[in-house]
């Protein structure tokens, strides 16, 4: 499928009007619905709202996708955030509920090998995704010993990642009588919410290499792995559940659920943002643009950082509806898209470069606020067109706020080649703390939310539901979570409450 429109064009009401009537012929939906950003979130909740409702989705990016772009390097695009999908089956439900196939909208390729993990020493691991060749290859890797830790860890990420699929994960906001309903306290306690990640790994591993690899887990979601929850090793189950590679990638993944909308009615205002969400008697009733422009709805869903509605960044009426401004902001990032040519060390798709001493990258980037003298650095390695140039992302963790990208990109560099991958440098595109500082409103820089630091963490995200009737919240700064399906299943919820709320189910 293309989108050309949606990047060329900001208002793309002749598509919607095309579709203003649902799938089945239904009359055109009485109720109005305004989506605040076009990022997973918003995309998920415009999709599933779509044939019941009138949708108008608003970003002031020339581009659906929020944190899921592309630049186009060497003539190929390259993603340039999100760069793999997990937890396809929330995709799956998401496409299903707007009568289309996932897998014949989004083609994907399923990975065998999860990621390619190098260390400074030499070691080299290949975590695969088949349960007996990940099994044999830890073995090899660090022992039977580790093998067997690998298995019960394994083993408790998944009963971890059951539990809490549809007590915690499918639920608008995060409830604990609901998950001690679903689950019982005992139950409940298993799931480590008061040990470490960091500490509860050495129940499984000796191998510091293998205790690193599955720590980085805790980074997906912008935290460290010495202050947040043990929780967090259900991302392990996640990640072995499968991890695909669209062949738009995952910038083309927005693209297509953008489509998919359009051609069920859904309205995109691109370039267009929102200045204000209006109420009237209480409620949330519209929004004015930033061009000055009032305009009605009957509900509003914001997928927008929650920290720029606690500031006022959408107006001071509705300042009060998201959750307090966070004490801690999560983890930032400095990236790198290159065109280089690699020696020595074989990459694979995705490959991690991990540093000698872990506590201390995560001293510098939450205590001392700074870029790790050694950063781990993810390098994402799309296949090459074999012309001899290869096309790299590259990602170091950094703190929010400010932080320099010539000292990162100098010390990843080093380290690197410590690591045994070599690089000569053709072109370079950077994006700093600064950059996503300004690209999304009120977040400091941070690209996560708040940190999943301690066990009241997560029950201190906000729901999609707020304190206003007709103002609902998406987006990776709330419940769930961050990442891609996380934000995606907070648009599904927020869209199932609105229509809930409005007798649209």
């Amino acid at each position: 499928m293309s989108l050309c429109g949606v990047h060329q064009h900001g208002r793309l009401s002749p598509a919607g009007q095309l579709a203003a009537k649902s799938p089945e012929g239904a009359p055109l939906a009485e109720k109005s619905v305004f989506i605040v950003g076009a990022g997973m979130g918003g995309l998920a909740a415009a999709l599933r709202l779509s044939g019941r409702a009138r949708v108008t989705v608003f970003d002031r990016a020339p581009r659906v996708g929020g944190k899921m772009r592309e630049i186009t390097i060497d003539g190929a695009p390259i993603d340039v955030g999100p760069t793999v999908l997990t937890m396809k089956w929330v995709f799956d439900e998401l496409f299903a509920g707007a009568g289309a196939h996932f897998d014949t909208a989004v083609p994907t390729t399923r990975l065998d090998i999860l990621a390619r993990h190098f260390w400074r020493d030499g070691s080299q691991f290949d975590l695969f995704a088949e349960d007996r060749a990940a099994l044999d290859a830890v073995g090899d890797f660090a022992g039977r010993e580790e093998a067997d830790g690998f298995l019960r860890f394994l083993g408790e990420a998944r009963r971890i990642e059951r539990m809490l699929r549809d007590s915690f994960l499918r639920a608008p906001a995060p409830d604990m009588a609901a998950m001690l309903r679903a689950a019982g306290p005992f139950q409940l306690l298993k799931v480590d919410p008061f040990t470490t990640y960091w500490s509860a790994l050495g129940r499984y591993f000796r191998d510091a290499r293998l205790r690193q690899l599955f720590a980085r887990y805790a980074t997906y979601c912008g935290s460290s792995p010495f202050k947040a929850p043990a929780t967090l090793m259900l991302i392990a189950a996640v990640e072995k559940a499968g991890v695909w590679a669209p062949k738009e990638g995952m910038a083309g993944l927005a693209r297509i659920t953008a489509q998919l909308g359009m051609e069920r009615g859904v309205i995109f205002r691109l370039g267009e943002g929102v200045a204000e969400v209006k109420l009237s008697s209480g409620r949330a009733t519209g929004v004015i643009t930033q061009s000055g422009e009032r305009l009605d709805a009957d509900a509003i869903i914001v997928n927008a950082d929650a920290a720029a509605i606690a500031s006022g960044l959408l107006g001071a009426a509705i300042a009060g509806a998201g959750p307090r401004m966070p004490n801690a902001r999560s983890q930032s990032a400095i990236t790198f898209a290159f065109s280089a040519a690699t020696s020595d060390a074989p990459l694979d798709r995705h490959n991690v470069f991990f540093s000698d001493d872990y506590k201390a990258e995560f001293d510098s980037v939450f205590d001392r606020r700074e870029v790790p003298r050694q950063p781990t650095t993810y390098v994402w390695a799309p296949p090459s067109a074999g012309d001899g140039a290869q096309r790299l992302f590259c990602l170091v963790n950094a703190p929010a706020g400010t932080a320099s990208a010539d000292k990162a990109r100098a010390r990843m560099i080093d380290h690197l080649a410590a690591c045994g991958l070599s690089l000569d440098i053709k072109s370079a595109f950077q994006v700093t703390p600064q950059d996503f500082a300004r690209d999304y409103p009120g977040t400091e820089g941070a690209i996560y939310g708040a940190p999943s630091h301690g066990w009241r963490a997560t029950f201190e995200r906000a729901g999609v539901r707020t304190r206003i009737p007709g103002l609902y919240l998406a987006g990776g700064s709330v419940h769930p979570g961050p990442g891609v399906p996380m934000a995606a299943l907070s648009g599904m919820a927020a869209a199932k409450c609105l229509m809930t709320d409005f007798g649209l189910t």
